[in-house]
This record gives C-alpha cells, structure tokens and sequence, in this order.
C-alpha cells in the first residue's frame, strides 16, 4: 500500500455488497419485530384468558417506535359482569 492509497477510488463491487448486507440486517430486524409482536399478542391473551373472560379478536397491540423509545400500547376489551361490554 502506498502513502496515498487511501486517496484511491474504491471498487464499486465491494460498496454495493456492504450496502446490501446492511439492508438485509434491517429487514431481518423488521420481520423479527412483526413476529415478536405476535408472540407478545398471544401471551397476553392467554394470561388475561386466565383471570377474566375475554374475545381475542378484540385485542388490540400497537408499537410506536421513536428515535429513543418505543412504546407497546394493548387495549383489552372486557365485558362487565352483567354481560355488557364496557364503553
């Protein structure tokens, strides 16, 4: 390598491979989210199942994901004892 070797073009080929590695870490992190989030969907309604009567299709989970948090929001839908559901 010479004095000035870092002055140098770089290849077009081993730029392009870096850039499609860090792409492809980003969608692999996105895909884990997505099916992290199911998981956590499916373990809060088997633990609320277990004290209180609830539909599961009307769980509602939603991540908001800021520059430095994220924030997981659940909203339950629980019917009153009389059997009405709440407002």
């Amino acid at each position: 390598m010479t004095l000035f070797g870092f002055l140098r073009r770089r290849r077009s080929a081993p730029v392009a491979r870096e850039r499609l590695k860090i792409l492809l870490e980003y969608e692999r992190c996105l895909v884990s989210q997505v099916d992290l989030i199911a998981v956590l969907r499916q373990e809060i309604v088997a633990v609320v199942s277990r004290h209180v009567t609830i539909d599961p299709e009307r769980v509602q989970v939603s991540v908001d994901r800021g520059r430095e948090h994220s924030t997981l929001a659940v909203g339950i839908e629980i019917p009153n004892a009389n059997g009405q559901k709440a407002a």
